[in-house]
């Protein structure tokens, strides 16, 4: 795996995880609308730890600042 996020990218995902984190801990999403987005946060957390993220190859974008094409 080739890191393709950079660094604004990852901080970016990990403070969106965080903050859907404290919203369902603090119940102010409950039901569905707190799965998805706890999937998406956990999904968003881990491609942050990573540097990579499976779209971005699909679709040919990187946010890494030092790849070379």
């Amino acid at each position: 795996m080739k890191k393709n996020m950079g660094s604004t990218d990852r901080i970016f995902r990990a403070l969106f995880a965080i903050v859907i984190g404290v919203l369902y801990f603090t119940q102010a999403i409950e039901g569905k609308a707190a799965l998805i987005l706890g999937a998406f946060a956990i999904i968003f957390l881990l491609t942050s730890f990573i540097s990579f993220c499976p779209l971005y190859v699909l679709f040919g974008f990187s946010t890494c600042k030092n790849e070379k094409k």
